[in-house]
């Protein structure tokens, strides 16, 4: 009889400790490493509906990415390292590139960071960071 009690109260905890079933309709990605190429665009109304300037520090990220998540990724910050020497930067999510394959659009200044705006490209790891991240200064 103990057995079953013990049983019993086993399995109610597992049920209590197994994860909710989401109703979210995008699936936002959260520490997923991604490869590809940096670029950079002049800016302006993008995607999120928000107006930037070129000294902006904003990327726009793959536009597969943005339609998978229905836009959820505006506003989130990208974490951004240089695969020639390790430079990290951070890049705000404000749109979206059709031609960037896995890589980013960033900004000119943003750009900049990084490199010269007349090496035109450069391989890149990036990921998103959590909601409510805040970049270093």
């Amino acid at each position: 009889m103990a057995f079953r009690i013990l049983a019993t109260l086993v399995l109610v905890a597992s049920a209590l400790a197994a994860p909710a079933p989401s109703n979210e309709t995008s699936t936002l990605e959260k520490r997923i490493d991604h490869f590809g190429d940096a670029t950079f665009f002049e800016v302006g109304l993008g995607n999120c509906g928000v107006v930037s300037k070129d000294s902006d520090k904003i990327v726009a990220i793959p536009k597969e990415l943005y339609d998978r998540n229905n836009g959820g990724n505006c506003f989130q910050w990208v974490k951004i390292t240089d695969q020639r020497n390790g430079n990290v930067h951070f890049g705000q999510t404000f749109d979206s590139c059709p031609g960037c394959g896995d890589g980013l659009d960033l900004s000119p200044s943003l750009f900049q960071e990084f490199a010269d705006l007349g090496v035109g490209r450069f391989p890149i790891k990036w990921n998103f960071e959590p909601f409510g991240f805040v970049p270093p200064n």
